[in-house]
């Protein structure tokens, strides 16, 4: 079937893949397929995903653990701690698959892409998003609503339509006044609680009211963004794709500690710890820096304990990656902004000033010293990739990692990437 468009309306389509957490894990368990399942956020703090069992017997987004721990008990519900590198390579095998669709897509988040529909017939978009749909679910295993429109922001409404629909797509191009009516305020995209609050106050309720509302009065209430989204529901397309992918300017790696560090050297393997996969990110997207940022606090809502927090920034002499080289001048600035008797909730690490590896700037020593570097980084990542993730670290990151976040209830499954995945070796 061709799906070649000759009148190239503007089409978008936003997917999303359906509680797409729950999703991953369920990949790597079908027993619990169809039952109540919720993932957890960092050391088992809030809901953070939940499938359709578990939203049906009133477990609520955001919701802190220790909360719904009774209703979790009463009704068999599947708990697990949240897995974000499974949840990173799964996603990247999602928007791999969304570009054989389309070149022009935009990764919006960890779990939803648009993507430009422009070049598809029209009476052939619908079908076209029931073949992506499909091929999603084939190929990853995920399942995904897909909602399509001739703006982001309508794209955005047809998708949660998509989302109660059985066959989970919808082209919102018909009636698109009819579902703007029943459409709430504050489920808009770009609508946050302030103006959803101004929204309301002034008797703006739906999209469909939005949508209606004089040029004066957005112009006179709002923001820019304000009025675009408001010629967006209008039909007029005013928030283009970013489909240029955009090298990131910092790096941060940091976790809350699962439960509170007082002396130094478990302060240590925890940066320690950190910088290393920050530079293996950066090394990755074949970045250097020339900044780290190190920083150190506790609780701020234990009003029993004194509130301590502290960060400091050193400046690298030459722009690197090199694992050993950050690691010695992260240790170096904690010890400057430690302070004994505080319990520490969390510590992180941040690389800036990132520039492309190729840019580095030339001295006197970077012919031998950096090769070594490079070989060296190259060996870790290499070995790492090959047997798996910390298969080479370095003393100061410690064994037992007392301090690491709390993960109960976590799958054991680091990763769905083959490049991590074990190898069987046989005669």
């Amino acid at each position: 079937m061709s799906y070649t468009n000759s009148s190239k309306k503007n089409k978008v389509a936003l997917i999303d893949c359906n509680s797409f957490y729950v999703s991953c894990e369920r990949l790597f368990n079908p027993k619990i397929s169809n039952k109540p399942v919720v993932v957890l956020s960092n050391n088992d703090g809030c809901v953070i995903s939940r499938s359709a069992e578990a939203k049906k017997i009133g477990i609520k987004m955001g919701e802190p653990y220790f909360k719904v721990k009774e209703l979790v008990k009463k009704n068999n519900v599947y708990i697990f701690s949240s897995n974000y590198g499974l949840y990173g390579d799964i996603s990247r095998r999602v928007m791999k698959t969304l570009r054989s669709f389309s070149d022009k897509i935009e990764i919006y988040s960890i779990d939803e892409a648009f993507i430009d529909l422009s070049h598809i017939a029209e009476k052939e978009v619908e079908n076209y998003g029931k073949e992506i749909r499909k091929r999603i679910l084939k190929w990853t295993g995920i399942p995904t609503s897909v909602g399509i429109s001739n703006t982001k922001t309508l794209s955005k409404v047809a998708n949660h339509i998509a989302k109660k629909n059985k066959t989970g797509v919808i082209y919102l191009n018909e009636n698109i006044d009819k579902s703007l009516k029943n459409f709430h305020i504050s489920d808009i995209w770009g609508v946050g609680k302030q103006l959803s609050k101004l929204y309301i106050k002034n008797g703006i309720d739906t999209a469909y009211k939005l949508k209606n509302i004089s040029n004066s009065w957005v112009k006179k209430s709002t923001n820019v963004l304000g009025a675009k989204t408001v010629m967006e529901l209008r039909g007029i397309s005013c928030i283009n794709l970013e489909t240029q992918e955009t090298k990131r300017k910092s790096c941060c790696v940091s976790r809350s500690f699962g439960k509170k560090v007082e002396s130094l050297e478990k302060l240590q393997e925890s940066v320690t710890t950190h910088c290393l996969n920050a530079a293996e990110k950066i090394r990755n997207d074949k970045q250097t820096t020339r900044s780290i940022t190190i920083y150190i606090r506790t609780s701020p809502f234990d009003k029993n304990k004194k509130y301590y927090s502290n960060s400091i920034t050193i400046d690298l002499p030459v722009s690197t990656s090199n694992s050993l080289e950050l690691v010695k001048t992260a240790i170096v600035g904690l010890k400057k902004i430690y302070r004994y008797g505080y319990f520490y909730q969390k510590a992180g690490v941040i690389l800036s000033k990132l520039r492309e590896s190729s840019e580095n700037e030339l001295n006197l020593l970077a012919p031998i010293m950096e090769n070594k570097s490079q070989t060296l980084m190259k060996a870790i990542d290499f070995t790492n990739a090959k047997y798996g993730r910390n298969s080479i670290s370095i003393a100061q990151a410690g064994i037992n990692k007392s301090w690491k976040m709390k993960k109960e209830h976590s799958s054991k499954i680091d990763t769905a990437s083959f490049a991590y995945l074990p190898k069987v070796f046989t005669t």
